[in-house]
Order: structure tokens, then C-alpha cells, then sequence
């Protein structure tokens, strides 16, 4: 994403630049939303309220918990922290607490329907312990018949995802701090939540699976009511590096506090600086669906017509595959391109994640190069304006693997999004004595899929 300065100025808004590389990471299914409390406003018999406030009112009355001197709004913490001072039982609260939930039935918060909508979204995780995020998903997703897949942590009994998430055919909620239950297995208070995060930094009990998405994924915390510190560690739990190391993915925070916290907000821009703020958790939801729902119409709309959905490329390359090589600004083209190409039924691969450097990463692409069918470079106005950049390398591969091929082998067909005069292309002479096929906004021409099927040594389905 781009980087904006995190200022009192620049909190509340992200610039175009920065929306358009959020929504184009969601679409590639690389974005994990993690949804804490914040989110949660509920309709109660005095209007709308946090349920994590209205939770703890009703756990200090079934408790016969004082709260004449606790300070005001009411937090679990504090009703939980009274209760023992009094000598109760610990294991009362939990129980007490599944008693309340189970006796209503809130309806979704409409910040938690439209993240529900958002079906890009195929790996939730949330820092509460409540129902309500299952029941928007049920209802956006499946009628409101239960099939989304819930997973809850708890120290004493370890859950992972169940399978690799390109794997996964349903919809995952994963309860990171516990679910709600009869038995203390959950976060209710300050206590509990030093329990959890110790258990899931111990290397015989963190969930292995859900951590690797989490730390090779762009992240929105949307609603977290971390403090200062809990922010700061959990972050760093998280990427499982130290924040000031480089790394190819981002975060966002986007919540009610954050954004007031001077100190935090300094330590994020200086240190940790892939990450951003965005003040405001529902507006960021409320943005965010506006947007993604507005990228989803232009496809609707063509009826039959519509183009194949994009599915992200696998991790690995698969056999025989049409490898395409663009410049990073040009993704959107390449992924209508690849879209049109599926949808005729070619295999093609692309590395989304482009890491531009180290040596493992230039050989796995070295390698994809020289075992690829054919090598598809994507010629525009970006790969004119980037004189030095990876592509190019990749191109610079392509070429070496033409020398062991037969004069009039078909291997390197060029390609061309925009309206780049093919005779100033900044590409290799090789390119130059091929034919470059034009299609504008990565929308390949009929007779070009044809061609690759022909190539191939069978005919168009």
C-alpha cells in the first residue's frame, strides 16, 4: 500500500492510491480482517450500545457484583477483577456469561453484514468470544443456515485451520482469544488475555496454520480495543519478526482509539511503518463495502456476458503452465487477462507477490521460466516508464531460454495492454522480430486464446 504519514491530518482518509491497492490485495484474497469489539453495537431496551458494556452490566448484576465504585462505562475486566476480590468462584463468571448471551438473540450489527458481504473474504478472525460474526456470515452467506466453519482457540486445546486455506471450500471463522462456553476457555478479563497471548507465543502451542496466514497476509484489524502495548504485540506476534525488519505485506488499524494515542501512532510511522491508521472502525467497514460493491457492478451487469471471475494463481506453478510477466502497476490488466484465459481453459501462472529480491525467490522464478510452456511478457506505458526493474530480469530469462530452442519455436509471445507503439518499446531485439498482439486493458482478442489452444495441439472448447 502506499505510505501515508500517520498524522492527526491524514488518519481519517486513505488517498485513492491506497483504496486501490487495499481492494486489489482483497480481490487476491491476501487480506485477513480480524475483528475486535468495536464493531459490536447492539440493539438493547436503551437503544443502541456496546455489547461488550452491556455484557458487563448484566455479569455484575448475576454476579451480585458492587459497581458502585467501579469506574463508568463498565468493562468485563472490572466486574471479572471485583467478583474475585470478593472471593467468587472464576469458572461462575464464564458460565453466568453464556447464560446471558443464550437468553437473546441480537441481530448482526450492519458493520459485520457488510464484511460478510465482501465474499473475498474467506478467512475471518476475531478477538471476541460472542456469536454474532458466525451469525452475519451464516446469513449473508448461506440463508442463515449454520455452514460457516468455526474454529476457537483455548491454551489447554489447540485449534488450527483445518486445512491450507487455498484448500479451504468454506468460509473460517477462527476465535482467536476463545468462544464463548460454559468453561473458562475464553478471554473475559485483563488475566485471561496474559494467559492467551503467552500460550500462543509458546512454541508447543500456537496455532502454526492460522500463523502463517496471518504473517505472509495483509491484515485489517477493524474494531480492536487493544491497548497501547497489547497493539504493539500483537503486531509483532503476528509478522513473527521484528516490526522495523522489511516485509512485503501491510497492515491497517482501524478502530475508535488508535488514532488518539500519540505515542502509539509515533511508534507505528517510525517503527512499524507498513503499517496505517485509519480512525473509525464502522466508517472504515462502511468505505470499504461502498467500494469493493462498486468494483463487483461493471460485471454484474453485462448479464451473461460477464467475464470469468479472477482466481488468484497458485503458490506454485503448475505443470505446463503460460507464465505471464508484467510490471506490478499493470495488475489489474493482467488479471483480466488471466481471467480470459481460464475461462478458455489455459493454465497460466504470475507471481502476485513480487517480492523483487533474494535468491531463493530469483531461482523459484528462474526455474518457472525455463520449465513454463509459454512466456507471456506484458508490454505498457509502466514497463516504458521503469527503465531497472524485476520484469526485466524475467524477460532477460525468457531470452536465455530461447538459445536451446529451434529456429521458428514458438516460446516468448509479447503482449501489449495499452497503446505503446511497438516499434519505440523499451524490450529486448528479440521481442522486436516477434509479433506483439494488442489488448487493451489486458482484454485478450478471440483469435489470440485460439492461437495458444493451437499452439498447444488442441482446439478452443
Amino acid at each position: 500500500m502506499a505510505t501515508l504519514p500517520a498524522t492527526a491530518a491524514s488518519l481519517q482518509a486513505f488517498d485513492e492510491d491506497a483504496w486501490d491497492d487495499l481492494l486489489n490485495y482483497i480481490e487476491e484474497r491476501r487480506v485477513i480482517p480480524i475483528i475486535g469489539p468495536d464493531l459490536l453495537r447492539v440493539q438493547t431496551d436503551r437503544g443502541l450500545r456496546p455489547l461488550y458494556e452491556w455484557l458487563a452490566e448484566k455479569l455484575a448484576a448475576r454476579l451480585s457484583v458492587d459497581v458502585g465504585g467501579l469506574p463508568q462505562p463498565l468493562t468485563l475486566n472490572d466486574v471479572m477483577c471485583c467478583f474475585l476480590g470478593q472471593h467468587g468462584r472464576r469458572e461462575e463468571a464464564y458460565t453466568r456469561l453464556r447464560s446471558i448471551l443464550r437468553e437473546v438473540q441480537f441481530e448482526p450489527p450492519l458493520a459485520l453484514r457488510q464484511l460478510a458481504q465482501i465474499t473475498d473474504f474467506d478467512l475471518f478472525v476475531t478477538t471476541t468470544f460472542d456469536p454474532l460474526l458466525e451469525r452475519a456470515l451464516d446469513l449473508e452467506r448461506h440463508g442463515g443456515q449454520p455452514s460457516t466453519e468455526v474454529i476457537a482457540y483455548a491454551p489447554n486445546r489447540v485449534a488450527d485451520l483445518s486445512a491450507e486455506r487455498s484448500q479451504s471450500q468454506r468460509t473460517v471463522l477462527y476465535h482467536l482469544l476463545g468462544r464463548l462456553s460454559a468453561s473458562p476457555t475464553y478471554v473475559v478479563s485483563d488475566e485471561d488475555m496474559l494467559e492467551f497471548i503467552c500460550a500462543l507465543q509458546s512454541e508447543h502451542l500456537t496455532p502454526e496454520k492460522l500463523f502463517h496466514e496471518l504473517e505472509h497476509n495483509h491484515l485489517l484489524l477493524i474494531g480492536s480495543d487493544f491497548s497501547n502495548w497489547l497493539a504493539r504485540l500483537f503486531l509483532r506476534m503476528a509478522k513473527r519478526k521484528r516490526l522495523s525488519d522489511p516485509r512485503d505485506v501491510s497492515e491497517v488499524f482501524a478502530d475508535d482509539h488508535t488514532a488518539q494515542d500519540a505515542r502509539l501512532v509515533a511508534f507505528l510511522q517510525q517503527v512499524s511503518v507498513r503499517t496505517r491508521v485509519f480512525g473509525g472502525a464502522e466508517a472504515f467497514v462502511a468505505e470499504l463495502h461502498e467500494r469493493w460493491s462498486a468494483r463487483q457492478r461493471p460485471a454484474a451487469s453485462t448479464g451473461g456476458n460477464a467475464p470469468q471471475r479472477f482466481l488468484p494463481p497458485a503458490r506454485e506453478m503448475p505443470e505446463n503452465a503460460i507464465f505471464i510477466s508484467y510490471a506490478r502497476e499493470d495488475l489489474p490488466a493482467v488479471q483480466r487477462l488471466k481471467a480470459a484465459m481460464d475461462s478458455a481453459g489455459l493454465t497460466t501462472w504470475f507471481d502476485l507477490d513480487r517480492l523483487e529480491g533474494g535468491d531463493d525467490y530469483d531461482r523459484k522464478i528462474r526455474a518457472n521460466i525455463g520449465r513454463c510452456s509459454f512466456f507471456l511478457p506484458v508490454i505498457s506505458a509502466t514497463t516504458q516508464r521503469r527503465h531497472e526493474a524485476y520484469f526485466r530480469r524475467e524477460w532477460s530469462y525468457a531470452v536465455d531460454r530461447t538459445r536451446n530452442l529451434a529456429d521458428g519455436a514458438k516460446f516468448i509471445l509479447p503482449v501489449c495492454i495499452d497503446d505503446t507503439p511497438e516499434a519505440d518499446a523499451l524490450v529486448p531485439e528479440q521481442f522486436k522480430a516477434l509479433h506483439i498482439v494488442r489488448m487493451p486493458g489486458g482484454e485478450p482478442p478471440p483469435e489470440f486464446l485460439q492461437r495458444l489452444h493451437a499452439l498447444f495441439g488442441g482446439s478452443a472448447p
